[in-house]
């Protein structure tokens, strides 16, 4: 059977002409039997505002469009309807702070040394940066400095998690506005204590609790945002720290999840919460008529925390490992009237590519030289055959890391051989093939070491004792 390219995916097309082996298109799950068109040219837009919805923490099971019949989200689920779902889309890093910084950036963060989470209580006082030092390196440029300069508003609503010393707060950092925190995680409550990481702020203002739940407040500043930008394009960086801990939920979310109990039941209804912030900024963009002006991207930042309650099915791993598990996040790029609803993309795909593909639909004429990202949009609408990234990599210091070349991965570890996986047809992990393939095993190992060369080392380093750590939940949360 050939593969098909997803060309098909914008509205109103005719088909022609098969294409060679490319990545297959399925509608409604099913493979469609449409064939691959010519050349294609997206429909113009006078403006295009620009959505990026992160979660956080999220199982890759845990949504209804991955497949979840406990947590309901029909909202993303409508989002994934009107758009396409991309089944092989990573991040960049398995955990919080790096994993942004290498969406933010379109590069890969060990490029500049942000390797490790940036989080005070873990990080070796003795061994490199600490504390308001550390964060998003400030000569590095984020995707809202270049949006800036394509006379886009922006604004950062939630998580932050690139330093809260001098010079890393949002508004240092290419954007116009910021509600939310500079740390990783808080109470989506009032804090029983304040710390410079979990205070709110309001742009530059530290500000008082506003009471209630935090993923409300979330979502109605992402509204009201929007509501105030109706003339002019803006970017939207909606960074929910839902699902992550501590594990807190409304009372009224919970009794809605009658048919679980414990750290599942509690999840669901965070969850839920972040569905319905989520229902409330789409219903805004109908009620200003921008659905057709603006595209949104729903991701998560690294897997699932398996040891809380989440579910990666169908992968191994979880979040701060290399396996599938670990790197592996639901993604959808809706645009209504300009891509195909209902359409599955199963190339891989990275978290480092929304940086380019929204300048270059934001109208810039020459992107950055020095992204690992590429424009996903000419593979979308059939300009460009073949696999957006053949060779992808992942790496906490030498001893914990991984490539993905074409469908094969090599997975280092301090304590073992290395492993090495055919995703095609193992994409649970489960099938070791090093003793059957040294000659691939080899030549990944060769490549991996040639990228890890080209890598800053760590600004700032955990403590020992997390290596331990990673290692376990690498061999506790295999299938």
């Amino acid at each position: 059977m050939n593969k098909l390219i997803i060309t098909s995916l914008l509205l109103g097309v005719t088909t022609s002409s098969v294409c060679k082996a490319n990545a297959i298109v399925s509608v409604s799950g099913k493979e469609s039997k449409t064939k691959a068109v010519k050349e294609r040219k997206l429909k113009n837009v006078e403006r295009l505002n620009i959505i990026v919805i992160l979660s956080d923490d999220a199982g890759y099971a845990d949504f209804g469009f991955t497949g979840s019949k406990q947590f309901k989200t029909p909202n993303i689920d409508r989002l994934a309807r009107n758009g396409i779902t991309f089944t092989s889309a990573y991040v960049t890093a398995s955990v919080c702070g790096p994993s942004r910084a290498g969406l933010l950036t379109g590069r890969y963060q060990q490029r500049f040394g942000f390797i490790h989470n940036n989080v005070p209580g873990c990080v070796n006082r003795n061994a490199g940066l600490w504390g308001e030092s550390m964060g998003l390196p400030k000569d590095q440029q984020t995707i809202a400095n270049f949006l800036g300069k394509q006379g886009y508003q922006s604004m950062i609503i939630g998580k932050w998690h690139q330093g809260h010393g001098e010079g890393y707060h949002p508004l240092d950092r290419g954007f116009d506005h910021f509600y939310g925190f500079l740390g990783g995680a808080r109470s989506y409550f009032t804090p029983k204590r304040t710390t410079p990481e979990n205070q709110l702020w309001n742009d530059r203002i530290q500000i008082k609790e506003p009471g209630g739940y935090l993923t409300d407040h979330l979502g109605d500043k992402a509204c009201n945002f929007i509501s105030d930008n109706t003339q002019n394009p803006f970017f939207l960086f909606l960074s929910f720290n839902a699902v992550h801990s501590p594990f807190e939920a409304k009372e009224t979310d919970l009794k809605g999840q009658l048919n679980l109990k414990g750290g599942r039941k509690t999840l669901a209804s965070m969850t839920a919460s972040m569905d319905n912030a989520i229902g409330k900024v789409m219903q805004t963009l109908k009620e200003h008529n921008l659905e057709e002006n603006t595209l949104i991207i729903f991701t998560n930042d690294n897997g699932g925390t398996s040891y809380y309650h989440s579910d990666n099915t169908p992968f191994s791993g979880t979040k701060a490992t290399n396996l599938e598990g670990g790197n592996r996040v639901p993604f959808i790029i809706s645009w209504k009237g300009h891509l195909r609803p209902g359409t599955f993309y199963d190339y891989p795909i990275s978290t480092l590519d929304i940086l380019p593909t929204s300048l270059t639909l934001a109208g810039t004429n020459q992107l950055p030289t020095n992204l690992d990202g590429v424009d996903l949009m000419p593979y979308l609408v059939g300009e460009k055959e073949g696999r957006p990234h053949e060779t992808l990599y992942w790496m906490v210091d030498g001893p914990f890391a991984a490539i993905r070349d074409l469908d094969w991965k090599l997975i280092l570890m301090p304590d073992r051989l290395p492993e090495l996986y055919n995703l095609a047809d193992d994409p649970s992990e489960t099938n070791n093939l090093i003793d059957l393939h040294r000659d691939t095993a080899n030549r990944l190992l060769k490549q991996l070491y040639q990228w890890q060369n080209q890598m800053e080392p760590a600004r700032w380093q955990l403590y020992k004792k997390y290596e331990k750590s990673a290692i376990e939940r690498f061999d506790n949360f295999r299938k």
